[in-house]
């Protein structure tokens, strides 16, 4: 049965101090406690399965997956410390590697999003409201999923989407040609900064108008 969570920061995951830049944060995937040791650095990325088989794995929600810097604590508990020469994507496709020679596995976390289905024609309307949002949505067969957002999902279901409510890894689309992120708009009730809010304030049946 999917849980229907309202949208946090999942794990514990703090967000970073400065543009990928993670100060801190709980729980696996994030921040080590006080006293855990020396962390070993992760000095750079690599592909998935380059070198030895991984020694751990390193689990993150979507927010926490693109960063620079951050004190990191595995699955298997072990604390390290990200340390890599820019701010990158910590994708499943890649792997940390540590000071030591060992490989780290990134891993997707199960967070909570919003599936969003229709029929194609009105699926590719959908998606156009999405991304006139820069929103992140990840691709699925027949639907799109974005993270849990009432203000965004209330406005799709008001076009006729039929919204899931689910727990599951978040692997949007990256930003233009592929490379970097999309970031989404701030949720302000102010009209000029929300380009939906006439259909999101609208009564039903009023058609939408202002």
């Amino acid at each position: 049965m999917p849980h229907d969570h309202p949208h946090a920061h999942p794990h514990g995951a703090v967000p970073d101090a400065g543009p990928g830049d993670a100060a801190h944060a709980p729980q696996a995937g994030a921040a080590a406690p006080d006293g855990a040791g020396m962390p070993v650095r992760a000095l750079a990325l690599v592909p998935a399965g380059d070198g030895p088989a991984p020694a751990d794995r390193l689990s993150l929600p979507y927010d926490a997956r693109w960063r620079r810097r951050g004190r990191l604590v595995t699955e298997g508990g072990e604390a390290i410390l990200l340390d890599l020469p820019r701010a990158a994507e910590l994708s499943e496709d890649l792997a940390l590697a540590l000071e030591d020679g060992r490989r780290i596995a990134l891993v997707a976390a199960p967070e909570p999003v919003a599936e969003v289905r229709a029929a194609p024609d009105a699926l590719a309307r959908l998606a156009w409201h999405v991304g006139n949002r820069h929103t992140p949505a990840e691709i699925a067969d027949g639907a799109l999923r974005i993270l849990r957002d009432h203000v965004l999902e209330d406005m799709l279901a008001r076009l006729g989407a039929e919204i899931r409510r689910l727990d599951a890894p978040f692997r949007p689309e990256g930003g233009a040609y592929g490379m970097g992120r999309t970031h989404g708009h701030s949720h302000s009730h102010d009209p000029h900064h929300d380009p939906d809010a006439h259909l999101r304030d609208a009564a039903p049946g009023d058609g939408g108008a202002a």
